[in-house]
């Protein structure tokens, strides 16, 4: 394999590809580009229709994926607020790369046999691939693609994010299709759900850090209906959290005063629950007639719950643990060879203070590696081994050299 990544801040398209084109094409060499990984900021918006074609002029390629972000992230770079487009480009020998869309109106049912699921995904019956999908937030109910992408394909990686940058439906754009495949050309949508089904000599490793660190103690759900929760070990939540407050020093008390969350525990009974062992979900805000929190997800009675606070100590701290055990995990296996990032549009600048500190720090733990990626309207990525929509969290999906996975 060979991975590159480049970063153009370029306001004109065409001059923005040109400078990413001819930096992927000097690091690859010569030939065609297997896969490009394309993201572009909205100062490129009014190009987005031909941004598939502008590209394959500079750089030649066999499959593109790609969409429209709030920021962009290219060469181990991020770029907020301002005009961006990165290209990532790579060589892939014995990789079978995929393209799909899906729409929508026809998506499945999530129940629906594996063989539908194949069939919308363009994929041979019985392939386990890894999975990048790029749903469109105004158009498309991701949640119900990744229950039923788990469920037909329980062993697979899936990760991405929702694209961003548009304030209404048909302003975001995504890219994908094929250059030799006449049934599926590469082409802008305007909707639905962009994704690739990644099979062969490769490896894609997932790594979610949701940036929260919990707070008080783990407690029972012991009464809840859907979103709402009514009793945390036989107590209002509300008495639960002044309860919570009084416990803490006065930096965390501040910082569950600012932003409170909700985390969920994916596990079974453990007889100790850390950072990482909860999905972490939004406390909405409170049902006064019904006298219940209302959540961000799905509860169960007697599932573990625990609050979780964030700020960027918090977020950089979980997000160094999570790489830091990612990297321990490597052994003498196969090194990382390049990374795509989903970060939250709530992470970046705004919460650190500071550009490019998620990219930065996978490059300072895991090496020099290419990283593209964008800044989402919400990321996806697997915790405890179930797919889920996130907030406020960095994916990121680690390519590494493997053996054929079907």
């Amino acid at each position: 394999m060979r991975w590159t990544s480049a970063l153009s801040e370029n306001p004109v398209t065409a001059r923005a590809v040109a400078e990413a084109a001819e930096r992927c094409r000097e690091a690859l060499g010569p030939g065609d580009a297997d896969l490009l990984l394309v993201f572009a900021s909205p100062h490129h918006w009014g190009t987005y229709a031909v941004l598939p074609e502008l590209v394959h002029e500079h750089l030649r390629y066999r499959v593109i994926l790609g969409c429209s972000g709030g920021g962009v992230v290219g060469d181990g770079a991020e770029v907020e607020g301002g005009p961006a487009l990165s290209i990532t480009a790579a060589r892939l020998p014995g990789v079978r790369l995929t393209p799909f869309h899906v729409d929508g109106v026809t998506l499945p049912r999530a129940s629906s046999d594996p063989a539908v699921w194949s069939a919308v995904c363009r994929i041979r019956p019985g392939a386990s691939p890894a999975f990048i999908l790029l749903p469109d937030p105004f158009t498309f109910d991701a949640r119900a693609m990744l229950l039923g992408l788990d469920a037909a394909f329980p062993a697979s990686a899936k990760v991405g994010g929702l694209s961003s940058g548009a304030l209404r439906p048909g302003g975001n754009a995504l890219w994908v299709g094929a250059r030799d495949d006449s049934s599926f050309p590469a082409r802008t949508w305007r909707a639905g759900c962009a994704g690739l089904a990644i099979e062969g000599d490769i490896r894609l490793d997932t790594l979610v850090a949701q940036g929260c660190k919990p707070v008080g103690r783990p407690l029972v759900v012991s009464r809840c209906d859907g979103h709402r929760l009514f009793e945390l070990e036989g107590r209002s939540p509300l008495v639960a959290v002044r309860e919570l407050i009084d416990s803490l020093d006065d930096e965390d008390k501040a910082l569950a005063r600012r932003a409170l969350f909700l985390g969920v525990s994916m596990a079974g009974d453990q007889e100790e629950y850390h950072a990482g062992d909860f999905l972490v979900r939004n406390i909405i805000g409170l049902d006064q007639q019904a006298r219940a929190m209302v959540i961000g997800g799905e509860l169960q009675p007697w599932q573990i719950v625990q609050f979780h606070v964030r700020d960027a100590r918090a977020s950089a701290a979980d997000l160094r643990n999570h790489l830091e055990r990612y990297r321990r995990g490597l052994s003498d296996g196969p090194v990382p060879e390049a990374a795509v990032l989903f970060s939250c549009l709530g992470r970046g600048v705004g919460l650190y203070g500071k550009a490019s500190h998620d990219s930065g720090l996978a490059q300072e733990l895991l090496g020099a590696l290419p990283i593209g990626g964008f800044f989402c309207n919400g990321e996806i990525g697997p915790v405890n081994g179930t797919t889920h929509l996130h907030g406020y969290t960095s994916a990121f999906a680690i390519f590494r050299k493997g053996e054929p996975s079907s």
